[in-house]
């Protein structure tokens, strides 16, 4: 009796309707094509086409909040950059102390210090003051003088205030008790500190003013107020050259008190107009054994962790870990810490030298602003100041030693 095979082909088992049935793998995978092609219309959808309306996404979906979220780490970083241009512009004032115990001075043997006062004109009035108040006074000027003097515009500060006793201020002592001569001494920085900062300008006027103080092996000892040597307008320009390492930054000024030099400027090392390159010394950086210059560490300025990366390049540039023994003035919050050691290079002297260090021919807009308020007078100074005058002798604004 033949035996009975099946066919290599399985035919598969009838459903009770007559129909082959699915196996179940099969079904299974039907099911999954069906679910993928369903998702794929959906995220199509989600990409609108053109001309369809989008709409605005949920409040606090993830979009909006990757909108809002603040770019604090580039916004930190920009900061500190080397950026040309004006950086700070403000009124500048030179005094002079005796020496203690010294009541008068008939010459530099008598001069105990020489400060050098900064008062930034305010940020708000950085950008447009200057153009409107150069405006007033060139309205009759020709297209040649106007077009020079918009130029430096950005370089003249605002008018002093004489209603509050309220300004920044930055009092920086200058070694040597003297300015160097850019004419003669081009190659003889001289060493400057910040010594005090504030806002309180009463607090100023009793930080400049005379004292008394007692000491263990000398006993009582006494100090005299200082003179007001001259005063003027200055600004500090970020100038940048052809590669990094040539950048530079400048400070300029042009005296508006006195007008011609006397035997006290002369001495001082005061000109009408004059500019120096400010090199901001980084405070890890030690002295060379030989040089016995610079503050004790406890009395160096503290910065903080970005400046120390960002501008001097700490674990970046220089020769050794600490980054760069000195570096140019980045941004002018370097200035702005008690203790801040600065390096103050001549560079030139006059308008034509201020304009070659500042550009944009902003010597000529600090003359043309210093001459206009030359005519104010000295008692106008000591109130923008808010000094006594009676406390202050001014007698060295016209060249005489007192």
């Amino acid at each position: 009796m033949p035996v009975e095979t099946r066919s290599a082909t399985h035919t598969p088992s009838m459903s009770s309707g007559g129909s082959p049935s699915v196996p179940r793998r099969q079904k299974r995978t039907k099911k999954r094509e069906i679910e993928d092609i369903t998702a794929q219309k959906i995220e199509v959808k989600m990409e609108p086409e053109v001309g369809e309306k989008r709409e605005a996404p949920e409040p606090g979906t993830a979009d909006e909040t990757e909108a809002k979220k603040p770019k604090t780490e580039e916004t930190d970083t920009n900061k500190y950059i080397f950026t040309p241009g004006v950086i700070e512009r403000g009124h500048i004032y030179f005094f002079y102390r005796p020496k203690v115990q010294c009541e008068e001075v008939h010459s530099m043997a008598d001069v105990g210090k020489l400060h050098v006062l900064l008062v930034p004109s305010p940020s708000e009035s950085f950008s447009v003051q200057g153009q409107s108040e150069q405006s007033k006074d060139i309205s009759s000027a020709n297209a040649d003088e106007m077009n020079l003097v918009a130029q430096g515009a950005d370089a003249v500060p605002a008018p002093e205030s004489m209603t509050t006793g309220t300004k920044h201020f930055r009092l920086i002592i200058v070694g040597k008790k003297r300015l160097p001569d850019p004419e003669r001494e081009k190659h003889a920085p001289i060493w400057a500190t910040v010594i005090f900062l504030g806002d309180n300008l009463h607090d100023l006027e009793e930080k400049l003013g005379g004292g008394t103080y007692e000491t263990k092996t000398r006993g009582t000892r006494h100090t005299a107020p200082v003179r007001l040597a001259g005063r003027g307008v200055y600004a500090i320009v970020n100038s940048q050259g052809n590669v990094p390492s040539r950048n530079a930054t400048h400070l300029g000024y042009h005296l508006s008190h006195p007008t011609k030099l006397g035997d006290v400027q002369k001495a001082l090392g005061i000109h009408i107009a004059s500019s120096f390159v400010i090199q901001v010394k980084n405070p890890k950086a030690e002295a060379p054994a030989s040089q016995r210059v610079g503050l004790p560490k406890s009395r160096r300025a503290i910065y903080s962790e970005d400046m120390m990366k960002h501008v001097f390049g700490r674990g970046e540039k220089g020769r050794s870990s600490i980054g760069l023994r000195f570096t140019n003035c980045n941004c002018i919050e370097l200035l702005d810490h008690e203790g801040a050691e600065l390096l103050l290079i001549p560079a030139r002297t006059g308008t034509e030298g201020n304009d070659q260090s500042l550009g944009n021919g902003r010597g000529e807009a600090l003359e043309e602003d210093s001459r206009r308020e030359s005519e104010e007078q000295v008692e106008q100074i000591f109130k923008e100041l808010a000094f006594d005058k009676d406390h202050f002798p001014a007698e060295p604004l016209k060249g005489e030693w007192i």
